[in-house]
């Protein structure tokens, strides 16, 4: 059955006005056009509708019932066709689902909140940590915004780049490799671990040191690196970490950083959405917030 859902503006017009003559105009049309479109109405709903009372038009019992229900479908039709405006911050109620590389969660979570806090009170986040494998929840639904290091290779995913962060041996302070010159071959020899949520005992940095023809001992494989840290702060294994990104906990735990001896790539910092969301008002205010917050921890740790 085809619906010219147009009546349904032109009948909540005639009943606001109770005047096909006013209701023309309210519409821009001819007052012979908008009786045409009366009896389209009349047709459509099997009832007058409008009805003359000497000068007047006299809305039907029908008209009456149908007076409310047509005037909030024309109202909840424009919404959908009206672009979304800027949230109301103070009742937005949403849940958020945020996956990310757990020391990035460190750095952010708390300005992130504070920011929520203070301008959505109504918002919550979760933040979940990077499966052990290849996921689709941004394809799926299942997460609004994923911050980590992978570029999405899948067309309807977007990313923006905030930044990279340079990664940095990690020792105790009485680590015999915190002192003296850290040579490819001094870095080789220490004991190693790695930090993997799929238990990856080796990677680029084991490439690299290919390339100048060693290798290197990886006793354990960790998947946070705040457990890496840890098990650094407790033996005389080292590990390698994004150092802004890490530097709190690395700090925390009084643990030296120094640079590589030999060239590795920065470590990006991407965060990734659906396309989905571009327009949706929302999620467009979380998706700045965590930009900008990132961009903050990113520039301070750099100067």
């Amino acid at each position: 059955m085809h619906v010219d859902f147009n009546l349904l503006i032109a009948l909540d017009a005639l009943l606001e006005e109770n005047s096909v003559a006013a209701a023309a105009d309210r519409l821009h049309l001819s007052p012979p056009a908008m009786s045409r479109t009366l009896a389209r109405i009349r047709k459509a709903t099997g009832d007058d509708i409008l009805v003359r009372t000497g000068r007047t038009m006299t809305p039907t019992p029908r008209a009456l019932q149908l007076r409310e229900e047509t005037r909030e479908l024309v109202v909840r039709a424009r919404a959908v066709l009206t672009p979304a405006t800027a949230p109301d911050l103070e009742t937005l109620d949403r849940r958020f689902v945020l996956r990310c590389h757990d020391a990035l969660a460190t750095v952010l979570a708390a300005p992130l909140l504070e920011i929520v806090a203070r301008d959505a009170p109504r918002v919550a986040l979760r933040f979940l940590a990077e499966p052990a494998g290849d996921v689709t929840d941004l394809s799926r639904g299942k997460t609004d915004l994923e911050v980590g290091s992978a570029a999405p290779e899948r067309p309807e995913i977007a990313a923006q780049l905030i930044g990279t962060d340079h990664v940095v041996a990690v020792m105790r302070p009485d680590h015999p490799l915190a002192e003296g010159e850290l040579t490819p071959e001094r870095f080789a020899e220490a004991t190693h671990v790695t930090i993997s949520r799929r238990g990856r005992l080796t990677g680029p940095i084991d490439d690299a040191l290919a390339e100048l023809g060693l290798s290197r001992h990886v006793i354990a494989a960790l998947p946070t690196t705040g457990a890496a840290l840890d098990l650094v702060a407790r033996t005389t294994a080292i590990t390698v970490v994004a150092e802004r990104a890490s530097r709190p906990q690395w700090s925390a735990l009084g643990l030296r950083t120094r640079a590589l001896p030999f060239d590795l790539p920065d470590a990006p910092v991407i965060v990734a959405w659906h396309h989905r969301f571009d327009t949706d008002p929302a999620h467009a205010w979380l998706r700045a917030q965590v930009i900008d917050v990132l961009h903050d921890i990113i520039d301070t740790m750099t100067s």
